[in-house]
């Protein structure tokens, strides 16, 4: 539960510098400041395609950012909402379930939306697995959850 938590608080953290984190990425990958996208191929085209895309919206829309802004306390809010079950795993177990049930959603939610904002296959792919990455602690906590209430029944 733990790791689950820190992941949507990272992954909500990481919102925030959105352009100096693609910054970083482009230069890792080796794409010059001023290269054309165009003139790139793979996933360096998409990375530079991305980068373009955000510098010149923060540069003439900053306000678009704040929906990130957003984004990212929305991910640090729904983990507060898991600490809870870290605590007393029996008895959040509505909790839990919601959460595997928004796991699940990252699936459609990245395939119709990608689709529509022309999102790359292969990244819709990626979303994905953090859906199914992120189901998988949740679902050993309900199931750890299930064992303590039927041990404290069984005690009764």
């Amino acid at each position: 539960m733990s790791a689950f938590i820190a992941g949507l608080i990272l992954s909500g953290v990481t919102a925030f510098p959105l352009l100096y984190e693609l910054s970083w990425l482009t230069e890792l990958a080796g794409i010059e400041p001023d290269v054309d996208y165009r003139d790139l191929s793979g996933l360096q085209y998409w990375l530079a395609f991305v980068h373009e895309g955000l510098r010149e919206t923060y540069r003439d829309y900053p306000f678009i950012g704040y929906g990130t802004d957003w984004l990212a306390f929305g991910h640090i809010v729904i983990a507060l909402f898991f600490v809870g079950p870290l605590r007393r795993p029996g008895e959040y177990e509505w909790t839990l379930i919601v959460g595997i049930i928004a796991c699940i959603l990252v699936i459609p939610m990245a395939f119709i939306c990608g689709s529509i904002r022309e999102i790359p296959v292969c990244w819709r792919l990626i979303d994905c697995a953090f859906g199914v990455i992120g189901m998988l602690p949740l679902m050993y906590c309900f199931a750890a959850g299930r064992r303590v209430q039927a041990e404290i029944a069984g005690r009764d």
